[in-house]
């Protein structure tokens, strides 16, 4: 077992590795020296203790389906090359990158009938802040979505956008009233962007427009509260120090402690099965059972945007800090790698650096287009996904948002 190895050649991180070994929690101070270690391959060992403590070799995907419904946004954030201008003032890097465009509802209940007619069991959608559509422009995409696809779990709209929702409506609706309505809608889960780094020196340096941590942290509270399960996200490699990474996990680590802490015994997250208690019954147990079910880290790719003269995050960086995420978040269930900015195989390599999670079959990503060669349509089939995982040595196991494992007949697994 690898729990009996966990050797290090660099002798500061043996205090961690004690720690890890014990199942204690570490520290910033930990967190920093494991970014500054050179003995990466101890890191490496250690991340992937607790990951099998937790999964054993099994590797979670799933079938699913991106929709970035618009381009168009208010904000104008550094390390972002996706956003379009409204008001006629595009600069180089806009143009550059295409046109801006809008989806139509038909357009976007279209595309999400596709996709669950291919297997899909989960579309995700986000998108830029649109200046000028309204709230029931979201709300009637949820309806219209769930009226057509009935068994596709919606999981939309980072908090930034929740945010920018309560500007919207009228008359105004809080953050709480808007995540209601939109549930009420068939919304089944929020993402995890939009979180960036929560610092305000990275804040005012790299997004400085966009609302920060106490937002973010108030939508992810209210849809905790609401039994609205969601993700967490950190964008690495840009302005951000490994300090400031840290503080990010740590705040993020503190966050889910006050989220479990609400639920009772019976429905808080148990580790055997990797199951985070967020059910879809969540809501109706009129209580908050609900917690982030995963920590996603988001390698910063600089090509097409105000940031494109920084070198971007290495592959070693990338495994690095997925590695951490592991190590320092020791109550989210899940670490994922989002093989679109860490590239496939890389996120293969991380399945035994901490990951694991392959995220799914995405199909058709505008956010980034890794390392500005890539086009819209990024997908990888599930016979793909597969076999990456099986070379890593690790067990496929598809999974719906819950991270239940989804049967079905291997003729059914069809890409999306």
């Amino acid at each position: 077992m690898a729990e009996q190895r966990a050797r290090p050649q660099d002798s500061t991180l043996a205090a961690i590795c004690e720690k890890v070994l014990a199942g204690e929690r570490l520290s910033h101070a930990d967190g920093v020296a494991l970014f500054r270690t050179r003995d990466i391959f101890t890191l490496g060992e250690l991340a992937n203790i607790v990951r099998e403590r937790r999964h054993g070799r099994r590797a979670y995907y799933n079938v699913n389906r991106h929709i970035n419904y618009t381009n168009f946004c208010v904000l104008r954030c550094k390390f972002c090359s996706f956003y379009r201008s409204t008001d006629g003032r595009s600069g180089p890097t806009e143009v550059s990158n295409g046109p801006g465009y809008l989806y139509s509802l038909d357009e976007i209940v279209r595309i999400a009938r596709e996709a669950a007619d291919q297997g899909a069991t989960e579309v995700h959608i986000v998108g830029g802040l649109h200046p000028t559509l309204p709230f029931s422009f979201y709300t009637d995409m949820c309806r219209a979505i769930r009226e057509r696809c009935p068994g596709l779990h919606i999981k939309a709209f980072t908090a930034i956008e929740i945010v920018h929702f309560t500007r919207v409506s009228r008359p105004r609706l809080s953050i709480e009233e808007v995540l209601i309505a939109l549930r009420d809608a068939g919304l089944d889960s929020l993402p995890g962007g939009g979180a960036e780094i929560f610092d305000p020196r990275v804040h005012a340096e790299a997004f400085k427009a966009k609302v920060g941590e106490k937002h973010w942290f108030d939508v992810h509270r209210a849809a905790h509260d609401l039994g609205i399960p969601s993700n967490a996200t950190m964008l690495y490699g840009h302005v951000e120090s490994v300090e400031e990474r840290v503080t990010h996990l740590l705040k993020l680590r503190a966050h889910q402690d006050q989220s479990l802490a609400k639920c009772d015994d019976a429905t808080k997250p148990h580790s055997d099965e990797g199951r985070t208690a967020v059910t879809s019954v969540a809501p109706s147990l009129g209580r908050s059972v609900a917690a982030f079910q995963c920590c996603i880290p988001l390698s910063f790719i600089p090509e097409g945007s105000a940031l494109e003269q920084l070198p971007g995050p290495t592959g070693l960086d990338d495994l690095r800090t997925l590695a951490i995420a592991r190590l320092m978040l020791d109550n989210v269930p899940h670490v994922k790698a989002f093989w679109i900015m860490q590239t496939p195989k890389l996120a293969q390599v991380s399945l035994n650096w901490g990951v694991d999670d392959f995220d799914g079959t995405v199909v058709w990503y505008d956010i980034t287009k890794r390392e500005g060669r890539g086009t819209n349509r990024q997908e990888l089939s599930v016979e793909q996904i597969c076999w990456l995982i099986r070379e890593a040595g690790c067990e496929p196991v598809e999974r719906d948002t819950f991270y239940r494992p989804v049967r079905r007949p291997a003729r059914q697994l069809v890409p999306v």
